[in-house]
């Protein structure tokens, strides 16, 4: 997910009334939902970050070992401030254990929440470098962000006026724990029935059938499935007479998914960047040019929309033969 709503989940977390459980809770719960992602750094490697991302960072050892860093530095930080006389009067004592506590609950949201959208993680590094996948949530849920920044505000005016702000922190968290099922539920579905759809319409049995979720329809998927040597797509509206489908894409005709070509095998030998991808990719599929150029794109992000960010060249005079 974006890095608002890892933050934005941090202060719910904190608002079901978590944060009282020691000074400078609330900052270590935010910093904590969104400290993975220190492996953000290693884009400037470009295509070549496709292998590093949401990986030993969203890792078990990595779970294990940030929050303690965390826990440590916000305590230097509260004891650095008390040594200098600015620490603030209203803050609650810092109590390292339960700091620590909050600090592996937001570290493991964020794992959590990557897990919801189809890009991917790496849940097992380093121990596996097997990918998972929610298929949910897009990775910027604008509902989410309504849901959780409503949320806050409604919390937080209880908190001011002296009401039970912790209640309506925990409703919200329910709220959310409801969408995400919710979302879940109707991923489910749309698998089901494009499998029997590219059964009965096109006669194969597909391999895989991957759910791509849509920008503010969470209603509607993208489906995008392989089977047989040849790749398709479909837009399904679960919500069809209730909600209009947006976004909306026509059928995609089976296409050839043209993996086969042993230039593609030869030049992943050879080049970083088509290693690099060919490992983050889950549904990879290669357009053959009349130039004779190999352009190696995934399925999920073959949208023109999505340009080449997520797309290797191999040049004709380059591929090997």
């Amino acid at each position: 997910m974006d890095n608002l709503t890892h933050s934005l989940i941090g202060a719910a977390i904190g608002q079901t009334g978590l944060k009282k459980l020691s000074g400078l809770a609330m900052p270590t719960l935010i910093v904590a939902a969104n400290i993975p992602d220190i492996d953000a750094a290693c884009t400037l490697y470009g295509m070549q970050s496709l292998e590093m991302r949401r990986g030993l960072t969203h890792g078990p050892i990595a779970m294990l070992v940030l929050p303690v860093m965390l826990t440590g530095a916000m305590v230097a930080f509260d004891r650095w401030q008390a040594r200098r006389g600015r620490r603030p009067e209203r803050r609650a004592a810092v109590r390292p254990w339960h700091l620590l506590l909050l600090a592996y609950l937001g570290t493991l949201s964020h794992p959590a929440f990557d897990w919801l959208n189809n890009y991917g993680i790496r849940l097992l590094e380093p121990f596996s470098s097997r990918w998972f996948y929610g298929d949910s949530i897009f990775i910027i849920d604008l509902w989410m962000w309504a849901l959780l920044i409503g949320g806050y505000l409604w919390s937080r005016r209880a908190e001011k006026r002296g009401g039970d702000w912790m209640r309506r922190g925990r409703v919200v968290a329910a709220a959310l724990c409801a969408y995400i099922l919710g979302n879940g539920v109707l991923t489910g579905v749309a698998k089901a029935r494009t499998a029997a759809w590219v059964r009965a319409t096109h006669g194969i049995d597909p391999d895989l059938v991957v759910a791509s979720p849509v920008p503010v329809a969470f209603w509607q998927r993208e489906m995008l499935w392989r089977g047989g040597g040849v790749h398709g797509s479909r837009v399904v509206n679960l919500a069809d007479g209730l909600l209009p489908a947006m976004f909306d894409t026509a059928t995609t005709a089976p296409q050839p998914i043209g993996m086969d070509d042993p230039r593609i095998a030869a030049a992943a030998r050879e080049r970083v960047d088509v290693r690099a991808f060919l490992f983050w990719a889950r549904m990879p599929f290669a357009r053959h040019d009349a130039d004779g150029t190999i352009v190696l794109r995934d399925q999920r992000f073959g949208n023109p929309l999505a340009g080449d960010r997520f797309s290797v060249r191999i040049p004709a005079e380059a591929a090997p033969q």
